[in-house]
């Protein structure tokens, strides 16, 4: 019998698992150690929320190669959403997903990454989502938008508590006149106390609670080429803190101070308008 073989962006059949014989780690476990003891100091006491911003965590070649495995916005199988609060694309299937995009999805739900999470934020019993639920793989086009807000605290299918968020960025030479800052709001969404670029190689974790607002709110203004990408990942526990046993929510959409007017008219005639109208709308206000 012969040995099974795969097809796909390789050159030629080859046996099945062939590659991974010179698979390297993705990440030496001393590293992690290194990155948890550096930011655990500052992580609870983050302003507004506890949070940590870690950069060049990760080998560039490696993220090189999921760059390069990272699907165009126009391939089919995205799932867009074009609401008044959330313009993107995201993908979750995992069997749509490349193979190394996978690989590094499984290592960031793994025991060796959860073990350093858990090091760097103070939670304990961490639980990882196999579902990537809400997750997974992010793009954000010309125009896109996540508005401000704090997320859904419990997982559908388990019930467990969600308790951390973790984004890695993907953009090269991203520009500050491209938007799609990561926005930190304040509890009484007053104030943005935070901005951060979503530049490559750029991790941000931070704990989901109730009032943990964020978003990229500004529509963004990239090249027409360009697109702002990310993986997406969020972590559990079996319970949560006493300040968070609320009744189970879905995400809350808040208004930033001054954008009850900005594009107010725009939100209320969207619905009614025909795509390639939006599309010349948008074409037309560059």
């Amino acid at each position: 019998m012969s040995a099974p073989t795969t097809t796909g962006p390789e050159a030629g059949p080859t046996r099945s698992f062939d590659w991974l014989r010179s698979a390297t780690p993705l990440i030496a476990g001393s590293a992690l150690e290194t990155a948890a003891a550096m930011h655990a100091p500052g992580y609870q006491t983050a302003s507004p929320f506890p949070h940590a911003v870690i950069d060049d965590l990760f080998d560039d070649a490696m993220l090189d190669s999921i760059l390069d495995a990272f699907p165009g916005p126009k391939d089919t199988f995205w799932q867009r959403y074009d609401r008044e609060h959330e313009v993107k694309l995201a993908l979750a299937t995992e069997e749509l997903m490349p193979v190394p995009i996978r690989l590094l999805l499984y290592f960031l739900n793994g025991s060796m990454f959860i073990g350093f999470l858990e090091r760097l934020t103070g939670i304990r019993n961490i639980i990882p989502d196999p579902h990537w639920f809400g997750g997974g793989m992010h793009q954000i086009e010309r125009h896109g938008k996540l508005s401000i807000h704090a997320d859904f605290n419990r997982h559908d299918l388990f019930g467990f508590e969600r308790r951390l968020n973790l984004l890695l960025y993907l953009n090269k030479d991203w520009q500050d006149e491209y938007r799609g800052h990561l926005e930190l709001w304040d509890t009484d969404m007053r104030e943005c106390v935070r901005k951060i670029a979503p530049l490559f190689n750029r991790m941000v974790v931070f704990s989901t609670t109730t009032n943990s607002y964020h978003g990229h709110p500004d529509e963004l203004l990239c090249p027409r080429d360009r697109t702002r990408r990310s993986l997406a990942l969020y972590y559990y526990t079996v319970g949560g803190p006493d300040e968070e046993k609320n009744r189970t929510h879905s995400t809350i959409f808040r208004v930033r101070p001054g954008d009850e007017k900005r594009g107010a008219w725009k939100r209320r005639i969207k619905p009614f308008m025909p795509p390639i109208l939006v599309d010349l709308y948008n074409r037309l206000s560059d």
